[in-house]
């Protein structure tokens, strides 16, 4: 409704504050409220920039209680801009719960873009940038852990993570042991003065972090498996199974006969002549 304030989701500097735009310095200054995660590291950012605005706080602890004292607010014509603690809210935080509040009650939510630890991390990692998935922080709990990370062995695309330092070493461990030794790219600082970009491999990392204690916050860029070599790994386990015992398995699907050759000759990388001609003579 026309009556109700906006929802803006403001990215802060995720380590340079010059990396900060006009557009978002201006959004600070004018919005009713600014919802940030952290207030007191909030407060720093706006002291800088001689910004008043007066802040509420949201996090992931509050996020029920808050959110819907959020949503009244704005829905009293409020204009509130929201923030984490640094680089885009919404990205591993909580403030995708508060969007969807504010959607679900037709509240209008847009956003004054701006830096990214993920992306950044990326564009400088050496890694493929073509195709990535975002991670974020791995589960805490060890099953989950396990699950997500199993998920990934087969993963192509390049993947990000987001890692605390206290949790790094443990993290690096697991993705060598399910992942294999894999290119990865490990970051640190990013944008501030002794930003770290560390080209090496999954076992290297380990290692050097095994001697070393880890200090800041961290964005590993993990190479993607090698597409060629995965589908000549499923190829070679369709192969381990004679044609017939191929086909059935698709016909108890429910596939018909001819849709069954057609992905029995793409899982074995043939042609669906040969297919036809090994099942009917």
């Amino acid at each position: 409704m026309s009556s109700y304030g906006i929802l803006t989701l403001c990215a802060t500097p995720i380590g340079n504050l010059e990396d900060i735009t006009y557009r978002a310095i201006r959004l600070l200054k004018e919005a009713d409220f600014i919802a940030a995660e952290d207030t007191r590291h909030t407060k720093q950012l706006l002291n800088h920039f001689e910004i008043n605005t007066s802040l509420i706080s949201y996090h992931e602890h509050n996020k029920i209680e808050k959110g819907k004292q959020i949503i009244e607010r704005l829905k009293e014509g409020k204009n509130i801009v929201l923030v984490t603690d640094a680089g885009t809210p919404g990205i591993s935080d909580p403030g995708e719960d508060l969007v969807k509040l504010a959607l679900e009650e037709g509240i209008n939510v847009t956003s004054a873009p701006g830096a990214v630890a993920g992306i950044t991390a990326l564009i400088i990692s050496g890694q493929s940038t073509r195709r990535f998935v975002f991670e974020g922080f791995l589960p805490s709990s060890k099953k989950e852990k396990a699950q997500v990370l199993t998920a990934l062995k087969d993963e192509t695309r390049t993947i990000i993570l987001y890692e605390a330092p206290h949790r790094l070493l443990k993290t690096l461990e697991s993705l060598y042991e399910t992942l294999g030794d894999r290119s990865i790219t490990v970051t640190k600082e990013l944008t501030k003065k002794y930003e770290m970009v560390l080209k090496t491999t999954l076992k290297d990392a380990t290692q050097k972090y095994t001697l070393e204690d880890p200090r800041g916050e961290y964005v590993l860029i993990i190479a993607g498996r090698d597409i060629k070599e995965l589908q000549a790994e499923i190829q070679k386990e369709w192969t381990s199974l004679s044609i017939e015992e191929h086909m059935k398995i698709y016909l108890d699907k429910g596939m018909d006969e001819k849709s069954a050759m057609k992905q029995i000759a793409k899982d074995r990388g043939v042609g669906k002549r040969e297919i036809y001609a090994l099942l009917h003579g």
